[in-house]
């Protein structure tokens, strides 16, 4: 009989991570789920009281991201499958975002997750194996009006992660991006920081949103499965897009940067090196 794996999950109490842990923990997994607010994860620890452990943990504590993961280890004695997933969304322009608004955003979508892969390396490391899906975006490969310090923390994510895969292979540690399509979360409600308008990008503004639509988002758990699958996948690849809609819109963005390098290849190649 297979053993069941144990996951920490961050950002756990809502949205996609929400979504992953109910999968798991269906799927006869145990689960550590970590998030600033515990109390929305009530009603599973109360569905599965052996299996789930909720663990209240601000990733951008870095101390405190260290310390829970000890209790995560603890828990039920490993980690096999991290999922570095909390992160908020700030919507605004460049010029609008304040340093503060900056920072804050940083600290969650980057450091928070480098803090935790920073934390949970030695207990996989030790035990020959495990994986860390770090949850990226299907937009981290080019920047967007109202959008760019979302992508821009995800970018460098995304980069990050690259070299990490390849300083933990040789320990057994499979690292995989995870470039998230669009899907009902919450993230552009409860989980986003507006900046404050300026006047002088107002039309710009009322373009993206217009480009945005209301077009109603899946739902988080139809994501779920895919999650599944590359957990349990034994190579599992570097990087995934998850989302039929997302993967072609993501080769298309390919396409016209290619494109666009092209049409500049002349200027590019007047300098050596």
């Amino acid at each position: 009989m297979t053993q069941p794996r144990v996951w920490l999950i961050t950002g756990a109490s809502r949205g996609l991570g929400r979504a992953f842990a109910e999968a798991a923990l269906a799927g006869g997994d145990r689960v550590v789920a970590a998030a600033r607010d515990v109390g929305p994860l009530e009603e599973l620890t109360e569905k599965y009281p052996d299996h789930l452990f909720p663990l209240s943990l601000d990733v951008t504590d870095r101390r405190g991201v260290f310390d829970g993961v000890e209790r995560a280890a603890a828990a039920f004695g490993k980690l096999d499958v991290v999922v570095n997933n909390a992160g908020g969304m700030l919507y605004g322009m460049v010029e609008e975002a304040t340093e503060e608004q900056i920072r804050a955003h940083m600290d969650v979508n980057f450091f928070g997750a480098v803090w935790v892969a920073q934390a949970v390396l030695p207990h996989l490391r030790a035990q020959g194996g495990g994986r860390l899906l770090q949850v990226t975006s299907m937009g981290s490969g080019g920047g967007m009006a109202t959008v760019g310090f979302y992508g821009a923390g995800k970018a460098a994510l995304d980069s990050v992660s690259e070299a990490l895969a390849m300083e933990v292979e040789a320990f057994g540690v499979k690292v995989t991006i995870v470039q998230m399509g669009g899907y009902n979360t919450g993230l552009f409600t409860a989980g986003t920081t507006n900046t404050e308008p300026m006047d002088q990008y107002q039309p710009l503004r009322t373009e993206m949103e217009a480009m945005w639509g209301d077009a109603v988002a899946p739902e988080p758990d139809t994501a779920a499965p895919v999650i599944m699958e590359l957990a349990a996948l034994p190579d599992p690849p570097r990087r995934l897009i998850v989302g039929s809609q997302s993967f072609d819109h993501v080769l298309e963005m390919d396409r016209a940067q290619a494109d666009l390098y092209r049409a500049w290849e002349r200027l590019s190649r007047v300098a050596p090196g």
